[in-house]
């Protein structure tokens, strides 16, 4: 399987993440008044995908460490598709907002495990380079994916901008299934010997 196809994969799923965190922001005020909340109240559903982000991240890498690394890139997809089809169908604020709670879980695993994949594809003297391509998609996302997202948000109703990510969720995992080899987990780490560093005083000093 040729590199260049799998990096594009992984940023594919970059660009999807990264659309799916911040198109909410251009329609909030779309989102308050369909489901009947304020604006304030609607922006609740950023501050939740954040917390998911924070709580996931941890969670996620922690547990998932026997997981071969293929199949927990295609598992953290298809966990980004089924939080924004949730989102998509969502007709209740509280819906909403578990929906975007469920999408976060993937971000930072997504993109940890990602990295890590892209550097292990490639040559070493390629591997800072192999990285910022998987990251490109986020920035592609932020730049074009999201003012698009919001437009097409704002024109034919916010579940679409769900639905369409969520399409992209589906091409994501069919993607990664297609142009990464087989990779085996990483059962080197040590997932208690990670948590007792938070115990170190140098740590949390600056």
């Amino acid at each position: 399987m040729k590199p260049n196809l799998g990096l594009l994969a992984l940023a594919v799923g970059a660009f999807g993440i990264g659309v799916t965190e911040f198109a909410p922001m251009g329609l909030l005020p779309v989102i308050a008044e369909d489901l009947g909340v304020s604006i304030p109240t609607a922006g609740m559903l950023i501050s939740a995908y954040a917390v998911g982000v924070m709580a996931g991240a941890p969670l996620m890498t922690l547990t998932t460490g026997s997981v071969p690394r293929r199949t927990l890139l295609i598992a953290l997809a298809a966990i980004f598709t089924l939080g924004n089809a949730l989102a998509a169908i969502s007709d209740s604020y509280g819906m909403l907002l578990v929906a975007r709670l469920i999408t976060s879980l993937n971000h930072g695993a997504f993109f940890g495990v990602g990295s890590i994949v892209a550097a292990g594809l490639v040559a070493r003297d390629r591997q800072a380079s192999a990285v910022a391509a998987m990251f490109m998609g986020l920035t592609i996302a932020t730049v074009v994916g999201v003012p698009l997202s919001t437009w097409a948000g704002q024109h034919l109703g916010w579940r679409a901008s769900f639905w369409g990510v969520a399409a992209l969720g589906v091409v994501t995992m069919a993607a990664l299934r297609l142009t990464l080899p087989r990779l085996p987990a990483d059962n080197s780490g040590d997932a208690l010997a990670e948590l007792r560093v938070l115990g170190v005083a140098k740590c949390w000093v600056r």
